[in-house]
C-alpha cells in the first residue's frame, strides 16, 4: 500500500470516527443501583439526562444510603457508556484502542 492510499484510508477512518461520535450523544443507557430505586439516564457523551428515584429510597433520615445509591447509579451509566462507545467506535478502528476515545 502505498503512503497516499494509506492516508485516504486514514482520512475517511477519521470522518467515520467523527459521524460514530455524534451518533453516540443520540444513543442513552440507564445506570441503576438498588435494585432499580435509583435510575440515572446519560447519553453517549456522558451527559446526564435525568435521574428518577423510588420514593423508598427518599429518607430523610438517612440521606448517606441515598447519596451512595446515587454515585453508584452513575458509576454504572458512565461503564455502560464507554462499553456502548467502545462497541460502536471498536467497529471502525477494529478494535485497536486509540488513545483520547472515551
Amino acid at each position: 500500500m502505498n503512503m497516499q492510499n494509506m492516508m485516504k484510508q486514514v482520512k475517511k477512518m477519521q470522518q467515520e470516527m467523527e459521524k460514530a461520535q455524534e451518533a453516540l450523544k443520540h444513543k442513552t443507557v440507564t445506570g441503576t443501583a438498588g435494585g432499580g430505586a435509583v435510575q440515572v439516564e446519560m447519553n453517549g457523551h456522558k451527559e446526564v439526562l435525568s435521574i428518577k428515584l423510588k420514593q423508598e429510597v427518599v429518607d430523610p433520615e438517612d440521606l448517606s444510603m441515598l447519596e451512595d445509591l446515587l454515585v453508584l447509579a452513575v458509576n454504572d451509566a458512565l461503564a455502560k457508556v464507554d462499553a456502548l462507545a467502545q462497541e460502536d467506535l471498536g467497529k471502525i478502528t477494529g478494535g485497536l484502542k486509540l488513545p483520547g476515545l472515551f
